[in-house]
C-alpha cells in the first residue's frame, strides 16, 4: 500500500515571522540599553551608544525604536490594551469606578510577580525627568482605551459631547494610578501597591 503523502510543516506567515524577529531584536536592544542605562544613567546614555554595543547602526535603531525613551517605555501601550480588555471584561452590574479598580489589577500583578524589577524600572523612571513626563504622556493615552467602556456602563454610549463624567472618571483614575506608584516607590515597595490603590482611589469616594 502506497504512503499517504504526508503533510507539510505549517510554517509561520512572512509578516507573522517579521514580527517575532522584530520583537526579538527589541528584546536584544532593550537588554544592552537597560545594563547602560544601570551602569551610566538614562541621560548620559545616548542612542549611539545602545546602538553600537547591540551591534546596530545608529539608522537602524530608530527602526526598531521612535525615541530613547521607547526602549524603556514600549510596552506601555501593550498594557493599556490589557487594561482596556480587563475593563471591559469586569461584570455589567459593578459601578464604573469598581471596574477601573479591578482593571488595574493588571498593573499591580506585575508589581507582585516581579517588585524588584518594577522597582528598579521605576528607579529608571525617578532618575530622568523626560523619562518620567514621557511615561505619564504615554499612559493618559490610555483614555481612549477606557472611556468608551466607561461611558457604556454609564448609560451614555455613545458619550454625549456636553457629558465628561466617563472621561472624568477615567482621568482621576489614571492620576490615581500615578499618585499610588509614586507613593508605592517612596516607600520602597513596603507596601503593597494594591493596597496604596485601594487607598488612593477610595479616598476620591469616601
Amino acid at each position: 500500500m502506497a504512503d499517504s503523502p504526508k503533510t507539510p510543516a505549517s510554517t509561520p506567515a512572512p509578516s507573522a515571522l517579521r514580527d517575532r524577529m522584530r520583537h526579538a531584536m527589541q528584546d536584544e536592544v532593550r537588554v544592552v540599553a537597560l545594563r547602560l542605562f544601570a551602569e551610566q544613567g538614562f541621560e548620559n546614555t545616548t542612542v549611539g551608544q545602545i546602538a553600537q554595543e547591540a551591534g546596530l547602526s545608529r539608522a537602524s535603531f530608530f527602526r526598531y525604536f521612535g525615541a530613547k525613551e521607547d526602549v524603556v517605555l514600549g510596552n506601555t501601550e501593550e498594557l493599556g490594551r490589557e487594561v482596556a480588555a480587563a475593563l471591559a471584561a469586569r461584570p455589567d452590574d459593578e459601578r464604573p469606578w469598581q471596574a477601573l479598580r479591578r482593571a488595574f489589577d493588571v498593573l499591580t500583578r506585575i508589581h507582585e510577580d516581579a517588585p524588584e524589577q518594577a522597582m528598579n524600572f521605576m528607579r529608571l523612571l525617578n532618575q530622568a525627568e523626560p523619562l518620567k513626563a514621557r511615561h505619564r504622556e504615554k499612559r493618559q493615552q490610555w483614555q481612549p482605551l477606557l472611556v468608551p467602556e466607561i461611558s457604556r456602563r454609564l448609560g451614555t454610549d455613545p458619550m454625549p459631547a456636553d457629558d465628561p463624567r466617563a472621561l472624568a472618571l477615567v482621568a482621576a483614575a489614571l492620576g490615581c494610578l500615578d499618585a499610588a506608584t509614586d507613593t508605592w516607590m517612596a516607600c520602597e515597595g513596603g507596601t503593597d501597591l494594591s493596597v496604596i490603590l485601594d487607598r488612593a482611589m477610595g479616598a476620591l469616594v469616601a
